[in-house]
């Protein structure tokens, strides 16, 4: 019988490496009684590097007892495995019974009160070297092939030690844990194996992408182990571009043109790619760093970005008072590996608000290119006054021989008209699907506010498109870094030395502080979140 041994939690913290300061949740410690499992996390939990572990796949990740035996063997490290030492490896479940080799990826498992799905092995990185005091512990985890797995949340609930894993479904098709991470990092890549892990629905995305590259090359070298973004690499550093021209695109929101101020040809940008721009908003304050999608076919003259002006937005709020056509901007090169994919199959360009922004650039290209393919645009807006880019977009349809759109507004008003402005009113759902007859077997790319994507994507695959032809875009509002590692010149997040014991308090979760919110210094919670006293939080 597989159980549940420990439950092991613990927040981020910073520590000093080789010189460095790593941001990192490796630390985890058993907690006793009963703890609470939520969609993304478990309480009292938190992860440092976000990129790499976290999120809806990577909830939870497990390793067994018997690993810790192996290696209480082979470091030579008596009382590895004793009760007080587990979670060493950084796992949220210690169990027994439940091998690397037994586990299948979309096995399901009810444990205490919550269902968990098998979705990945874990992949190993430095970290845990530094948290075993052993350099060689990742390439050891990955060569000895017992990575442990991580767990999807599927039903949150309650968890404990002595918890029996009861299985309660599994995939159609079969592929373990251990044979899952060999396909990948071994040297042999049978196309017949990566097309039947690819069959399977619970692998996470990351794998996902990682066995489609290997699919895809024919080069040397495991192409599956090179992140998707570093198939399109961007030139480090800023370049200082004009604003050439600024419109308004709908009530909140605005586009603006800048070109190179020198005269040179800008580097090149894919359909869907995003620019940073670093934005000195105060003198000799801390720069503010924003991730823009560029809302126009990127060329070597010119870059356009489309920002939405949020009432309490820093940045945003910045730009449309302070920056006028003739100004500079501090600009990154375009980058993100959000892009529009060559192929036959259909485009589903899916978006809410100011999501629009990738997935008309998108458009933009499929319209200069007139293919066949069918292309459906879906957006979601308020109204007329808040749907930005719609001519646009009907003009760019125009160009192409099986292009159609489907537009709902929330909230319309009177003067909105049904059939012309916008197709129903309400939310995008799957009876909306039905209607606008989105086609299946399409590639569907998508993009909005957080809650949007989430609730899109589950919609999207209980109404049959494969997980894997779902492609999401999340920004990041920072400069490109080595994950969880931070400059020597930045400061460890703490609390404002003016915070008073008065107001709402609010928790920072990465950062593992809180703070109050004093309303007459601070006009939201995203600016404490930004007060330079906080920049890291």
């Amino acid at each position: 019988m597989a159980r549940l041994l420990s439950v092991n939690v613990g927040l981020p913290r910073d520590i000093e490496w080789k010189g460095r300061i790593v941001h990192t949740g490796i630390w985890k410690n058993p907690v006793p009684g009963r703890c609470r499992v939520s969609r993304l996390n478990l309480d009292g939990d938190g992860q440092g590097d976000l990129a790499g572990h976290g999120g809806e796949h990577r909830a939870v990740f497990v390793y067994q007892i018997d690993s810790y035996r192996y290696w209480q063997e082979q470091l030579k490290r008596p009382g590895l495995s004793d009760v007080k030492s587990l979670g060493q490896f950084g796992e949220n479940f210690t169990i027994e019974g439940l091998p690397d080799d037994a586990a299948c990826i979309g096995d399901r498992y009810r444990i205490g009160s919550a269902l968990f799905e098998v979705t990945q092995p874990r992949v190993t990185c430095y970290r845990v070297g530094i948290r075993m005091n052993e350099p060689r512990m990742a390439a050891l985890l990955t060569s000895s092939g017992r990575p442990g797995f991580y767990f999807r949340v599927l039903e949150e609930g309650y968890v404990g030690a002595g918890d029996e894993i009861v299985k309660v479904g599994e995939a159609k098709e079969r592929m373990t844990i251990t044979e899952i991470n060999a396909l990948l990092y071994s040297s042999n890549h049978p196309r017949d194996q990566l097309e039947r892990a690819l069959r399977i629905e619970a692998l996470s995305a990351g794998w996902r992408g990682s066995f489609e590259a290997l699919l895809r090359s024919s080069a040397s070298g495991n192409a599956g182990l090179m992140p998707e973004a570093a198939a399109h690499p961007a030139a480090p550093g800023f370049h200082r571009l004009a604003v050439a021209s600024i419109d308004r695109e709908s009530a909140d929101v605005l586009s603006m043109t800048l070109e190179s101020s020198d005269g040179h040809p800008l580097p090149a940008a894919r359909p869907g790619q995003y620019i940073v721009l670093r934005l000195q908003a105060a003198a000799g304050g801390t720069p503010i760093f924003r991730s823009y999608s560029l809302s126009g076919r990127g060329s070597a003259g010119h870059y356009r970005i489309s920002l939405k002006i949020e009432p309490n937005g820093v940045a945003g709020t910045w730009l449309r008072d302070h920056v006028r056509a003739g100004d500079s901007l501090d600009v990154s090169s375009p980058r993100g590996s959000f892009i529009l994919q060559p192929g036959e199959r259909p485009v589903v360009l899916l978006s809410a608000g100011i999501g629009a922004t990738p997935v008309l650039a998108m458009l933009q290209a499929l319209s200069a290119a007139r293919p066949t393919r069918q292309v459906l645009w879906l957006h979601a807006a308020r109204d007329h006054e808040h749907h930005p880019f719609a001519a646009e977009v009907r003009r760019l349809l125009l160009a192409l021989p099986n292009g159609r759109s489907y537009v709902c507004y929330s909230r319309p008003a009177a003067l909105d008209r049904l059939g012309g402005d916008f197709d129903a009113a309400g939310h995008l759902s799957r009876s909306v699907f039905e209607q606008a007859d989105l086609p299946r077997e399409a590639d569907v790319y998508l993009c909005g506010p957080a809650a949007f994507m989430a609730d899109m994507r589950a919609t999207l695959v209980a109404y049959g498109v494969p997980p894997g032809r779902i492609r999401v875009e999340i920004f990041k509002g920072s400069e490109a870094m080595t994950p969880g590692v931070i400059r020597e010149a930045t400061r460890s997040p703490h609390v404002p030395a003016n915070d008073a014991n008065a107001g709402p308090l609010v928790s920072f979760a990465r950062s593992g502080i809180a703070a109050h919110w004093n309303g007459s210094l601070y006009q939201s919670i995203l600016e404490l979140a930004e007060a330079p006293l906080l920049a890291n939080g």
